[in-house]
């Protein structure tokens, strides 16, 4: 039992680090939501679009990383997109809430052979907090420290950055996100990360199955790398969908996380499911622990609900999206 414990406190510290660096991202991509990873996306598919999120990281576990967030992306131009997201993201006591504003343009580069080149930026506003509600005293502790007798907080300012390149189903994009050192005061924060950047590179391709099947097939990597640690994972994922006359489509797939000097060691493993149906959408998506606290929760879930809104407003190719 006290091995779990140190394992549990070794994992949340680590996470800790990390969560200013970048929200968690798990499956939220995956559910026809690519703004997730990339400001370039913002604006591209004929509609307006948001997704929810709710995500809840090791069940079971008192204090796991728990997030919610919500991304819209619209066209405002026949080559321009904007976004917008929101998000809450609690670990332990830690906080972590924000938005980023994006902006995006797209080019083309061929028309006949459709390829396009898209360039995005979005602003982020963060605020960090520790959240003493839940400090208590212990015996050998019988006062809580008065440097921290309210909650700490602390907002920064940061840019992303990305450029997308798309020909035909194919896709490539490249992100560096938080551009910016970090400002700390040396003399109260000695320890806190002033490196903040961290690099994603996500690509696919979105092919067509056997004549009039209606399938679509889209296999998909995304790796991330942060720079203040060198620690880097990648994502192998397989999606399919079903489409029907009227363009609804239910769909499914599984994705595999690993470090990456431990491919055959996953930290994630887990299948997707969902549908559209007209301007709704939804997806789940599961993800089971492959480490040492896997026998004391229930894994990762991810619920993404969605609407699409403005069917048809802009004719310009670059702005259509690879699916279907």
């Amino acid at each position: 039992m006290r091995k779990l414990i140190i394992y549990i406190l070794l994992l949340l510290i680590t996470k800790t680090y990390s969560q200013e660096l970048n929200l968690p991202v798990f499956t939220q991509y995956l559910a026809d939501n690519n703004f997730v990873v990339s400001p370039t996306y913002a604006g591209i598919g004929d509609n307006l679009k948001i997704r929810a999120n709710g995500l809840t990281q090791w069940v079971g576990i008192k204090g796991a990383p728990d997030n919610q967030s919500i991304y819209a992306d619209f066209r405002i131009a026949d080559r321009t997109g904007i976004g917008v997201s929101f998000y809450n993201d609690r670990n332990g006591n830690t906080i972590q809430t924000g938005a980023k504003f994006s902006f995006a343009h797209h080019l083309i580069l061929d028309y006949y052979s459709k390829q396009y080149l898209s360039f995005g930026i979005s602003y982020n506003l963060n605020n960090f907090k520790i959240d003493i509600n839940n400090f208590s005293t212990t015996y050998e502790n019988p006062i809580i420290d008065p440097f921290v007798t309210d909650d700490r907080a602390t907002t920064n300012n940061n840019f992303d950055v990305g450029v997308l390149y798309r020909n035909k189903g194919f896709f490539l994009s490249f992100n560096a996100n938080n551009i910016l050192e970090k400002k700390i005061d040396s003399d109260i924060r000695v320890s806190e990360p002033n490196l903040l950047l961290n690099y994603q590179i996500y690509s696919g391709y979105v092919f067509n199955g056997p004549k009039k099947s209606n399938l679509e097939f889209e296999p998909s990597i995304y790796y991330q790398l942060f720079s203040s640690d060198r620690r880097s994972s990648t994502d192998v994922n397989f999606k399919f969908r079903k489409y029907n006359r009227n363009e609804d489509y239910y769909w499914a797939g599984i994705s595999y996380r690993y470090l990456n000097d431990q491919f055959f060691k996953p930290l994630n493993v887990g299948p997707m499911a969902g549908f559209k149906k007209s301007i709704f959408y939804f997806g789940y998506a599961y993800q089971i622990t492959m480490n040492d606290l896997a026998s004391y929760n229930s894994g990762t879930h991810v619920i993404t609900i969605g609407l699409d809104f403005l069917q048809g407003i802009s004719n310009c190719p670059c702005t259509q999206s690879p699916v279907h």
